[in-house]
């Protein structure tokens, strides 16, 4: 059990305490549906920018840095930092523009002023759908790491109450945390609560790498002790061409320029100028973040691995005493501080084909914060963590009440409501939604890696979003009939194709195969990536074809939600070097010198 201490207490219960004040002091500002749902549109650059950089770095996010960290090693790093970094740029100069000049209140909104009402429905059913799941995924890992740190442990000792039930009481006080700021203060008190995340996250993590390095003996010591297969190369089961493909075009830009959970914190910003700035601004601590998240998970598994031991001592009176250190089979087993997997039902290793144990990379930053955070600090390395996973949920809630309320219930139900009615609705949504999270929390146990089923939400939904929206913003030939039916048929692709795939040593079901085994992948990666190509491609193939076969839109009514029918704002009384280009421009040359000489 951690040696949780009155200080670190303090530290967890002053979070909670500040995040619910956060929610309780914006409550009277929260008066009309565009103050509850998008924050006023009132919020400067720099907050919609960190906003922006801590909704993607939710606990899975965090805890997948450390556990690529402890497998493939600093190498991990382009693939989080440098990856998204021009995706967040093409974000920045070339989405927000329309998002946000368009006036759209949300992703499905803008397809609607883009293309026609069927478009809307389609994608705001499935991306609610999607956050459901991703938000009940991290959940689920929430109350797992609770359970893996043994937070409440003591607790439930001193209380005579079964362990068991800590999983349940995990769930439901964060559910309860998170729903309570965001009926409160809505879109804005979870993005201020995402700031505050931000910050947390380096003042916890920030001790613990330094203590981590100090430790191993410095750089040269964590690069003597790191094992000599897996770190430095990344292999994802595919070719190197799908691998980049996918997760530079696809998933990446996907990710970045569609998925309304992050855009929601750019769209919130008090200008245009200032919502193309987030992405920009939340581009330059996603360069060098990775230093903070990969390294605690090459430390973790460059230590030691410990093992059960006795000592035997000889006291003053002559008797002698055995001293006698049990470590659990997990950590025996393991490698350094990364235990071994074993499965939660009989408690038995997890091997692999060759017969060794598999490891749990999962738990390598966590385990690092409990192996060497000393009193005050381990209160804030675990707030940290918390933080980064009630923040990713936050942003699951607000994102779902402000489509559900603006894209389904108000243009099929009650359009002349008032605006107090819809953030009634909202609250109400708000329940529901997390409610269903709570139910997907416990349907999640069924995945052993939440990063894969992550992914494979972003890949059935996101991907082919990304075709649509592509082709709208740049493309003014596409149609409402086109887009509705590639992204009709790139869903359905992503789906077929996952029922028809299957991970090797999975079973059918979850992880794919629930059609027929057609072909076996040699990793969920893998799997998820090849669904993502194909379809973002269906999609972009379907929707070209039936675009060319239907009527066009007339120019007039894509004025500022296409690129070429759309003029550029004049900015004559900016500088050159205050424009969103030139720090654009000085972000991709930071990136290139890092992928060349650090990544």
């Amino acid at each position: 059990m951690p040696n949780l201490t009155h200080v670190d207490w303090l530290i967890i219960l002053l979070y909670c305490g500040f995040v619910l004040g956060i929610g309780y002091a914006l409550r009277p500002y929260m008066k009309t549906s565009k103050d509850f749902f998008q924050a006023g549109r009132a919020l400067p650059a720099w907050l919609c920018g960190l906003a922006f950089i801590g909704v993607s770095l939710g606990g899975p996010e965090v805890i997948g840095m450390g556990a690529a960290g402890a497998q493939f090693g600093l190498h991990s790093a382009r693939f989080f930092a440098i990856g998204a970094v021009p995706a967040m740029i093409f974000a920045g100069l070339f989405m927000m523009p329309l998002y946000y000049g368009s006036k759209a209140r949300t992703v499905p909104d803008f397809l609607r002023l883009r293309f026609d009402g069927k478009t809307r429905t389609l994608n705001a059913c499935t991306f609610l759908a999607m956050t459901v799941f991703s938000a009940g995924i991290r959940l689920y890992a929430m109350a797992r790491l609770i359970q893996a740190l043994h937070i409440f442990d003591r607790l439930f000792l001193s209380a005579g109450w079964p362990r068991e039930g800590i999983f349940t009481f995990s769930i439901l006080l964060s559910a309860a945390i998170v729903m309570a700021y965001v009926l409160l203060g809505g879109l804005a008190g979870a993005m201020y609560n995402q700031v505050l995340q931000f910050f947390l996250l380096i003042a916890g993590f920030l001790p613990l790498v330094l203590i981590g390095l100090s430790n191993i003996g410095g750089w040269s010591g964590l690069m003597a002790s790191l094992p000599l297969s897996g770190i430095g190369a990344v292999h994802a089961g595919s070719s190197n061409l799908g691998f980049g493909l996918c997760l530079g075009l696809v998933l990446g830009a996907g990710y970045w320029c569609t998925d309304f959970r992050v855009l929601q914190t750019a769209m919130a910003a008090n200008n245009i100028e200032s919502a193309r700035r987030a992405p920009l601004i939340a581009a330059v601590p996603r360069l060098f973040l990775p230093f903070l998240l990969i390294l605690p998970g090459m430390i973790a598994i460059g230590l030691p691995t410990p093992h059960s031991t006795t000592t035997v001592t000889t006291t003053a009176a002559g008797a002698i005493v055995h001293e006698t250190t049990i470590v659990p089979p997990q950590d025996a087993q393991g490698n350094g501080l990364v235990p071994a997997q074993a499965d939660p039902r009989t408690g038995k290793l997890l091997l692999n084909a060759a017969g060794q144990p598999l490891l749990d990379y999962g738990m390598a930053t966590p385990n690092l914060i409990l192996h060497f955070l000393p009193t005050g600090l381990l209160g804030l390395g675990i707030t940290a963590l918390l933080a980064c996973f009630m923040s990713g949920i936050a942003a699951g809630v607000t994102a779902f009440i402000a489509v559900f309320t603006g894209d389904l219930y108000k243009p099929w139900i009650r359009p002349d409501a008032s605006g107090q009615h819809f953030i009634a609705v909202g609250r109400w949504a708000a329940v529901g939604f997390i409610l269903l999270t709570i139910a997907a929390a416990y349907a999640a146990s069924g995945f052993s890696n939440i990063l894969d089923a992550l992914l494979l939400a972003f890949s059935i939904v996101n991907a082919p979003l990304f075709a649509t929206v592509l082709l709208g913003m740049f493309w003014k030939r596409a149609t409402g009939h086109g887009a509705f039916a590639g992204l009709l048929a790139g869903t359905a692709a992503a789906l077929l194709h996952h029922g028809l795939t299957l991970p090797q040593a999975a079973q059918p079901g979850l992880h794919g195969g629930w059609i027929a085994v057609l072909h076996l992948y040699p990793n969920a990666l893998a799997q998820n990536f090849w669904t993502a190509i194909l379809a973002f491609s269906a999609n972009l193939v379907v929707a070209i074809l039936v675009s060319l076969c239907t009527s066009a839109t007339p120019d007039v009514d894509l004025v500022g939600l296409v690129h070429s029918l759309t003029s550029r704002p004049v900015r004559a009384g900016i500088a050159w070097w205050k424009r969103s280009e030139t720090l654009a421009a000085a972000i991709l040359l930071i990136a290139v010198a890092l992928t060349l000489f650090v990544y």
